[in-house]
């Protein structure tokens, strides 16, 4: 199936076509571990899971990577300066840096299975490729692309690499010079970025190593490019993270790259926009007050509650968040798993029909192949699940072709719910449900809703169908 996808490089939607006929290779941005990782972080991470789903689904092999970082990203983003955000969670903590990053890794990886991400081929730590971090930084100040600044660290110049900023259209002139600290008045230009950078004469950081230049610890940049090249090689298919490194953290992975591996390092570039707020404004870390999977879940939402949120929009568009909306997803999601309960529960399904399989799989692994166009797939979707025309033995294979897709637990979900319904209901619970149909039979609505709060409270619910009242055992 051809597979398109937009590219930030280009700025235009474009055919895709592997390096390798039949095989695909991509790297991820994964989390920095000096704090838990917000939902609008998540975002970038199911666009990572929904590519790889798409190419195994259309039969690629796939190697991605997706790394994480326990070293060197600074404070600013804006202009890479400041505390190293490891230590700085440490001392927040009060922790050795060691123990914060376990942690982090820990609650960022319960996070992906809750949100059925599938586990990366290579998912490597940032301090476990401190040599060839090293390697890297040494061949760019072999070629000249390097300035020490004493007492700071090993700085790349971006005035010799012409493309700068390519990704972005040349845009630098947004990158305010320190934005949230003080600007550092020995770089040669405002967009110049640490490879290296010397620990402090006047302590000792917990973590450091020593190299060519001093005792000291790489810059955050870099060890994406020298993870990607020593897992993918010099030159691999899709580079993919959130829009907000495309300026800067993907600009200078380009800039550090392409003078060793020649251009382009990259084939296609891939952004997830932004998760906002009502007021518009981006989910961020920096307020030290953001929302977690774990708030989601506390407040009794599924996380597959959110992940269909995250799919019914689409990945280069500006998501807002309320807790209306994911109740919406939420409803949206449960009555989706109702209808994949009742097509497991049916006695009669039938014989798969290959003809009308083709078809639908065609057409939603064709919305999803088209730019990630979930939404598009989950009204087809529901368009299924709804049609009598198609039997329940086709049905219950196009759900678990949409399961290994879309990621979204429908089969799993069902099954367990399938399983609550025939759990034995106690008399009182039975009692209640034939009163509080009598009292809506004679439109006592208040007296209904009151009931329905003491099943709900007894740890079960009745659910209104067209074939009568279900009760069913709450999860």
């Amino acid at each position: 199936m051809n597979i398109k996808l937009f590219n930030t490089m280009s700025r235009k939607l474009e055919d895709f076509k592997p390096l390798v006929p039949g095989k695909v290779g991509f790297y991820s941005c994964g989390p920095t571990v000096y704090h838990y990782t917000h939902i609008g972080n998540l975002r970038s991470f199911v666009l990572a899971d929904l590519l790889k789903r798409m190419f195994i689904e259309n039969g690629y092999d796939v190697y991605n990577v997706m790394n994480i970082t326990d070293v060197g990203h600074l404070t600013s983003d804006d202009d890479d300066s400041g505390e190293d955000k490891m230590e700085k969670g440490a001392a927040r903590e009060n922790k050795s840096v060691w123990d914060v990053a376990k942690f982090y890794t820990d609650e960022f990886l319960r996070d992906s299975a809750d949100l059925n991400l599938l586990e990366p081929s290579a998912r490597p730590r940032a301090t476990e490729y401190i040599k060839e971090q090293i390697d890297l930084v040494q061949k760019l100040v072999d070629l000249g692309y390097t300035y020490e600044i004493p007492g700071d660290g090993i700085y790349y110049d971006t005035s010799k690499f012409a493309a700068y900023g390519a990704l972005t259209g040349g845009a630098t002139s947004g990158i305010r010079a320190g934005a949230r600290v003080e600007f550092n008045e020995a770089k040669r230009n405002p967009t110049d970025f640490a490879l290296w950078k010397f620990s402090p004469t006047d302590k000792k950081r917990q973590m450091e190593w020593d190299s060519p230049w001093g005792v000291g610890f790489p810059g955050w940049h870099i060890e994406c490019s020298a993870m990607s090249m020593a897992l993918l090689g010099p030159h691999f298919d899709i580079h993919t993270g959130g829009v907000d490194l495309s300026r800067i953290h993907h600009a200078n992975e380009i800039a550090q790259s392409e003078p060793i591996t020649g251009a382009p390092w990259v084939k296609h570039w891939v952004h997830s926009e932004f998760l906002v707020d009502k007021s518009g404004d981006k989910m961020s870390k920096s307020s030290g007050e953001f929302l977690t999977l774990s708030v989601l879940k506390n407040r009794g939402y599924d996380p597959m509650a959110y992940r269909y949120m995250l799919l019914m929009g689409h990945y280069q568009s500006q998501l807002a968040f309320s807790w209306e909306g994911l109740a919406a997803a939420a409803n949206g999601y449960k009555n989706m798993v109702r209808r994949v309960s009742e097509i497991l529960s049916d006695a009669a399904p039938g014989v798969l029909d290959r003809a009308a399989f083709d078809s639908w799989h065609q057409k939603i692994l064709g919305a999803v192949s088209d730019n990630l166009k979930t939404a598009e797939a989950l009204v087809a979707v529901q368009e299924l699940l709804k049609t009598p025309a198609v039997n329940a033995a086709t049905k219950q294979e196009l759900v678990q072709f949409i399961d290994r897709l879309l990621g979204l637990r429908l089969t799993e979900s069902a099954k367990e719910l399938v399983a609550r319904e025939n759990i034995d209901i106690p008399d009182e619970i039975k009692a209640l449900a034939d009163e509080r149909t009598a009292a809506k039979a004679t439109r006592d609505w208040a007296r209904a809703d009151e009931i329905r709060a003491q099943i709900d409270a007894a740890g079960w619910s009745v659910v209104d169908t067209k074939d009568g009242v279900k009760i069913i055992k709450k999860a």
